[in-house]
């Protein structure tokens, strides 16, 4: 899977770097992990109960990364220590549990810490290896021996026990099957439930701004922030037009100056955009960062549509240079107020693998590709070569005129999302697809060529039957796995095209 990070895109300078979105609000990702096992075998199978410990502190050691903090509270062997471990757990506040099955145990003893934790549930059912080594296993001459041997391989047999209770008991649960080493498909499985883990953790505690309305007339870009709430966690601020044009006043002359001279380090500036449209964008660009900091914005999503007002048109028609740097800082932005494509983008962003505002532009059926970029900000850290900046005397069915971004999406593989609201609720929709070199529309916006698995017609009709709007998230790599993993962790339906 392809990722960037922040670091990767060298035209965000370190003064940037210093402004990137707020990291959870200081509130980490913490893990829980205990593995089970039957202390009425210690006094009989000497030495297991230190082996099954070993076990167990192999995959503590594993899921310690950064940004996670792993509560391991170890060996669970009965159920009065399933009670306090629940308890604990619980003060602990853990947003994700892992349960270690190290040989069989009884159901009793997971039952109590998973009802008091009430976080999802990964089952761990990991082999010590490959195989039992069945001629050195059968050479032991004591069957006492053997049967402690036995009991520290036999890790999937009370897996079916754990899954009919928390079934009967309506709790969710997950389960990778596979070996303790050497064995990449499990641990991948277990490195992307931690990213998506940490991806809800972001979505919880993020503030998502929305500034203006909607755009009139796009009845599917309509959305409800209760629903999203509901969803995701996180807090909406509510913003004015008239609060960024405010702070647009209060941007000094230098300040100005040393913007446009950043932005020839973060853009391909092309000849023909006038001093005077660089310094209005500059002006606007520093006024959002300051909107962005006031409000601990992680995420925005904005359109207006003014009518007599100067100074909100000005802010308004100038917002493109400024809004890319801030979705380049890990503050995607969204055009058209369109609030679900904003937490697409947030969702990309925070798997590390951009999230850049896209929609259908035009279907070539002679290379078997879709044509989807979109007008207004563009992803730095996504882009294949430098973005352009181009000046544009009218913004397609938008107020005013200005500079605007040209980019195409790094060629390779890339997957898009979308989160579609339909019924009441929310799903997601994801595809993935490879960005593919060839020619674009050099109109002053994002665009890329897209092929997909299955072919355009069959992709274009498969997508547009979940009824999504008609904006969708791209990011860089292969992610559709971790959006399922995403969409489990939130309880909500995900759908795969390809």
């Amino acid at each position: 899977m392809a990722s960037i990070t922040y670091d990767d895109t060298t035209a965000i300078t370190e003064d940037h770097q210093a402004q990137k979105a707020p990291d959870n609000n200081g509130y980490k990702l913490r893990v829980g992990l205990f593995a089970i096992g039957l202390d009425a075998y210690w006094d009989q199978f000497e030495g297991l109960e230190r082996r099954l410990i070993d076990y167990a502190g192999q995959v503590a050691e594993r899921l310690g990364r950064p940004g996670i903090e792993v509560v391991n509270l170890g060996l669970i062997d009965n159920p009065e220590k399933a009670v306090a471990a629940g308890h604990e757990f619980r003060r602990a506040d853990v947003d994700l549990l892992f349960l270690h099955v190290t040989t069989y145990a009884l159901s009793s003893t997971v039952l109590p810490v998973v009802r008091r934790v009430k976080a999802p549930v990964i089952v761990l059912n990991l082999s010590p290896g490959a195989a039992i080594d069945y001629a050195s296993f059968n050479a032991m001459t004591d069957r006492g021996s053997m049967t402690g041997e036995w009991l520290a391989w036999c890790q999937a047999c009370p897996v079916p026990e754990i899954s009919n209770v928390l079934r009967r008991c309506n709790i969710p649960f997950f389960q990778i099957t596979g070996m303790l080493d050497n064995d990449p498909a499990a641990w991948n499985e277990i490195d992307d439930w931690l990213a998506a883990a940490q991806v809800a953790h972001r979505m919880e505690h993020n503030r998502l701004g929305v500034m203006g309305h909607y755009y009139g007339g796009m009845l599917d870009v309509y959305s409800d922030l209760t629903l999203q709430c509901a969803t995701f966690g996180g807090h909406v601020e509510i913003l004015e037009v008239d609060e960024l044009a405010a702070l647009r006043e209060g941007v000094s002359q230098l300040e100005i100056e040393d913007r446009v001279a950043y932005f020839s380090q973060a853009f391909d500036v092309q000849a023909d955009c006038s001093r005077e449209e660089l310094e209005r964008a500059a002006r606007t660009s520093v006024a959002l960062d300051r909107l962005a900091q006031k409000h601990a914005l992680g995420s925005m999503a904005y359109y207006y549509m003014g009518s007599g007002n100067a100074a909100n048109e000005d802010t308004i028609s100038s917002i493109i240079l400024g809004t890319s740097l801030l979705t380049a800082r890990g503050i995607p932005v969204a055009g058209e107020c369109e609030v679900k494509n904003a937490q697409a983008m947030k969702i990309m962003d925070a798997f590390g693998v951009g999230g850049s505002f896209t929609e259908y532009y035009a279907t070539d059926y002679a290379d078997d590709v879709v044509l989807m970029g979109h007008d207004g900000p563009g992803h730095l850290a996504v882009a294949e070569g430098k973005i352009k900046v181009r000046p544009l005397k009218v913004y397609h069915g938008k107020v005013g005129r200005g500079l605007s971004v040209e980019m195409s999406v790094k060629h390779g593989p890339v997957t898009l999302l979308s989160v579609v609201e339909s019924g009441g609720r929310l799903k997601l929709l994801t595809a993935e697809a490879e960005s593919v070199p060839g020619p674009i529309l050099e109109i002053g916006n994002t665009n890329s060529r897209y092929r997909f698995s299955i072919g355009v017609r069959r992709f274009i009709n498969a997508w547009n039957a979940q009824g999504p709007a008609h904006h969708c998230a791209v990011g860089v790599g292969h992610i559709a796995a971790r959006i399922e993993k995403l969409g489990a962790l939130l309880g909500i339906e995900t759908v795969r095209i390809c």
